[in-house]
C-alpha cells in the first residue's frame, strides 16, 4: 500500500493508505471526501459548542434582534419551545443573537463536550505525526456520534433551520461564508506530487512506481477554471505589435491604397 501524507498548501491534514494500482479517478475523489467530511466534523463541532452554551438556533427572523424589537414585531419561537434540552434549561444569553439562550444543564452540557472532544481526536491532524491513517468510516463515525450526542440531550430534536441539524441532513448553506472556501467538490478536486498534476485517467503507480512501501506528500487542491491561466492573453498590452505601434505612434492607422 502506498502511504499518501495529505496536504492543503503547506499544511499536512491526514494520511490514507491506497493501492499503486488504484485508479487516480477513484482516488482523487477518495481524497476529497475524507478532506470534505473532515472539514463537516469540525463545523459540526464548533456549532455544537454554541449550542453546549446558549441553546438552539433562533429563527432567522428573530435573529440579532433585541428583546424589545422581538416584542414589538409579535415574533415567537415556536421550535425554541418543542425543542427543549432533556432535564431542563439553564438561561444562558447568546450576545451575538444567534441562539435562543436556553442552554442545556451542566451535566447534558458535559454530554455534548465529551464527544465534541472525541469527535476532534478522532479528526486530528495530529495522527500524521503519529503515522495513523484516517479513513472515511473514521469520519463518519465521528458525525455519528456527534448526531447521537445531540439525540440524547436533545430528545424532540433541533429546530430544521439549525446549521447543525442541517449539517447531519446534508442540507447546509455555506454560500457567502468562509467555510465555503475550504470545501473543494469531488469533481474540481485535483492531487499534486512533486509538481505534477495526478491526472485522473492514469493509476497511482504510473506516477510512483510498483514499489507498494512507497511514502509521497501529495496536495489537494481545486482544478483552474478553463482559461484562468491565459484570459490575459486577449489584453491588448498582451499584443506585441499594439505594444510597438502605441510606442512609434502610429496606433490604430488605418492604411489604405492612394
Amino acid at each position: 500500500m502506498v502511504l499518501l501524507h495529505v496536504k492543503r498548501g503547506d499544511e499536512s491534514q491526514f494520511l490514507l493508505q491506497a493501492p499503486g494500482s488504484t485508479e487516480l479517478e477513484e482516488l482523487t475523489v477518495q481524497v476529497a471526501r475524507v478532506y470534505n467530511a473532515r472539514l463537516k466534523v469540525q463545523r459540526v463541532c464548533s456549532e455544537m459548542e454554541e449550542l453546549a452554551e446558549h441553546g438552539v438556533f433562533l429563527p432567522p427572523n428573530m435573529q440579532g434582534l433585541t428583546d424589545d424589537q422581538i416584542e414589538d414585531l409579535k415574533l415567537k419561537d415556536e421550535w425554541g419551545e418543542k425543542c427543549v434540552p432533556s432535564a431542563g434549561s439553564v438561561f444562558k444569553k447568546d450576545d451575538i443573537g444567534r441562539r435562543n439562550g436556553q442552554a442545556p444543564n451542566e451535566k447534558m452540557k458535559q454530554v455534548l463536550k465529551k464527544t465534541i472532544e472525541e469527535a476532534k481526536a478522532i479528526i486530528s491532524k495530529k495522527h500524521v505525526e503519529a503515522n495513523v491513517c484516517v479513513t472515511l468510516e473514521m469520519v463518519k463515525d465521528a458525525l455519528d456520534q456527534l448526531r447521537g450526542a445531540v439525540m440524547i440531550v436533545y430528545p424532540m430534536g433541533l429546530p430544521p433551520y439549525d446549521p447543525i441539524r442541517m449539517e447531519f441532513e446534508n442540507k447546509e448553506d455555506l454560500s457567502g461564508s468562509q467555510a465555503a472556501l475550504s470545501v473543494i467538490t469531488e469533481s474540481e478536486a485535483q492531487l499534486w506530487w512533486a509538481a505534477k498534476e495526478l491526472r485522473r485517467t492514469k493509476k497511482l503507480s504510473d506516477y510512483v512506481g510498483k514499489n507498494e512501501k512507497t511514502k509521497i506528500i501529495v496536495k489537494i487542491q481545486r482544478k483552474l477554471e478553463e482559461n484562468d491561466d491565459d484570459s490575459c492573453l486577449n489584453s491588448p498590452w498582451a499584443d506585441n505589435t499594439a505594444l510597438k505601434r502605441h510606442f512609434h505612434g502610429v496606433k490604430d492607422i488605418k492604411w489604405r491604397p492612394r
